[in-house]
C-alpha cells in the first residue's frame, strides 16, 4: 500500500493514507481481543472466525447490531473517545446474551468527517475494551470518511455481534412461569439511551460539562454521562454455568422499563416491579428535577439504575444472587416478580 496515494481523492477532502495510519495504530486493540476461532487478521475483505461447536446439539447463531446515538455528542465536546467503543459493544452483546447466547466476535463501521488516525485508534481502543470483557474477538471493521457530508470533528459508530446457542438451551418467553423472581443487574449510569432527552435537560452545548457538580457526589456532569454502558455477558454466563435455570433476560435499553421488560414475557404474564429496591443513582433524580419528567416517563426512558433484569425461579433467586455476587455483581437484587397479568408493567410500593 505504500505506493496507493490519490492526489485528486486527497484535494477531495479524503485522505487514504490516513485511513491505512488508523489500521496500523488500532492494531495492538485488535490484537488484545484474539481468542481461539479466529483465522484471520483486520485488513481483509472479510473476518474468518472458526467456532468451536463441540458438545452443542443444535448450534444456532444469534446476531445484533446497534450503534450509541446521540450520547457521541458528549464524547465530541469533552474529545474523549476512548470509552463509546466499549458502549457499542456492550448495545448489541447485551441484547443477544438475553437468548442465552455467548458472543463470538464482533465488526464495527465508523463514518467519520475527516479521518484522523489518532481519533479513530481511540475509538477502536474501546471498541476492543468492549470485545474483551465480553470475551468475544473484534475480527474487522471499517472506516469511512464523508467529507462535506459530516462536519470534520462528527462520527458515527455502529456495531455488529455474532454469538452461538444450542437450540435446547435458548431463552425465551415460553420459559418464563408466573411466580418468578425478577433480579435486576445495576447499571453504570444512563448507558447509552435517551440522550436526546439529556442534551434538551442539561443544555449540553452550553454547558460546562467538567465542573463539579454537588447533587452528582461531585463528578462532573460530563464523566458521569460518558459513563460506558455495562456488560453483563460474565454475569449471564455465571448463572447459566452455575445451574441456575435462567428463564428470561430483558436488557434494559430505550423504552426503559415499559417497553423492555414486557418483551421476556409470554402472553398473558405480566411483571410486578418494586422501583423502591432499586439502588438509587444521583443523575436520574438530577435529570428528573432539571427537566420536570414525570415517573412515567423516566421508567419509560431510561433504565434508572438496572441495565439488566432476569427472570429466574423463585427457589433459586437466594442462589442466582450469590454467583452474581461472585461474577461482579454484588449489587444485583430482587425488584419483584413474574405475575398473572396481562397489562405488561405495573410497579408496587415496597
Amino acid at each position: 500500500m505504500e505506493n496507493s496515494h490519490s492526489a485528486a481523492y486527497a484535494a477531495a477532502g479524503v485522505d487514504i493514507t490516513a485511513g491505512y495510519e488508523g489500521v496500523r495504530l488500532m492494531k495492538p486493540f485488535v490484537e488484545r481481543t484474539r481468542i481461539p476461532g479466529v483465522v484471520s487478521g483486520i485488513g481483509g475483505f472479510g473476518g474468518l472466525f472458526a467456532p468451536d461447536l463441540s458438545g452443542m446439539t443444535e448450534p444456532v447463531f444469534v446476531s445484533g447490531t446497534d450503534g450509541v446515538g446521540t450520547k457521541l455528542r458528549l464524547a465530541q465536546l469533552l474529545d474523549k473517545h476512548d470509552t463509546i467503543g466499549i458502549d457499542c459493544v456492550a448495545m448489541c452483546v447485551n441484547d443477544i446474551i438475553c437468548c442465552g447466547a455467548k458472543p463470538l466476535f464482533f465488526l464495527d463501521y465508523i463514518a467519520i468527517g475527516k479521518n484522523e488516525a489518532e481519533k479513530v485508534a481511540s475509538i477502536v481502543s474501546g471498541v476492543a475494551e468492549g470485545c474483551v470483557q465480553s470475551g468475544c474477538a473484534l475480527i474487522g471493521g471499517e472506516t469511512a470518511e464523508h467529507p462535506g457530508v459530516m462536519a470534520p470533528d462528527d462520527y458515527d459508530i455502529a456495531g455488529f455481534a455474532v454469538g452461538v446457542v444450542d437450540r435446547p438451551k435458548i431463552i425465551g418467553p415460553d420459559r418464563i412461569r408466573e411466580g418468578d423472581a425478577l433480579i435486576g443487574l445495576t447499571s453504570s449510569g444512563v448507558h447509552s439511551n435517551g440522550f436526546s432527552l439529556v442534551r434538551k435537560v442539561f443544555d449540553i452545548e452550553h454547558t460546562d460539562l467538567t465542573a463539579p457538580v454537588e447533587a452528582l457526589e461531585g463528578r462532573s456532569l460530563g464523566e458521569t454521562l460518558l459513563a460506558p454502558t455495562k456488560l453483563y455477558v460474565k454475569a449471564v454466563q455465571a448463572l447459566l454455568e452455575g445451574g441456575i435455570d435462567l428463564h428470561g433476560a430483558s436488557h434494559i435499553t430505550g423504552g426503559g422499563f415499559f417497553e423492555n421488560v414486557p418483551r421476556m414475557l409470554p402472553k398473558g404474564l405480566g411483571a410486578r416491579i418494586i422501583p423502591n429496591v432499586i439502588p438509587k443513582q444521583p443523575i436520574f433524580d438530577l435529570i428528573q428535577k432539571r427537566g420536570n419528567i414525570s415517573d412515567h416517563d423516566m421508567y419509560n426512558t431510561f433504565n434508572m439504575g438496572l441495565g439488566m433484569v432476569l427472570a429466574v425461579p423463585l427457589a433459586e433467586t437466594e442462589k442466582a444472587l450469590e454467583l452474581l455476587a461472585a461474577a461482579g455483581e454484588p449489587d444485583a437484587v430482587c425488584v419483584g416478580c413474574v405475575s398473572k397479568d396481562s397489562s405488561g408493567m405495573e410497579f408496587e410500593k415496597a
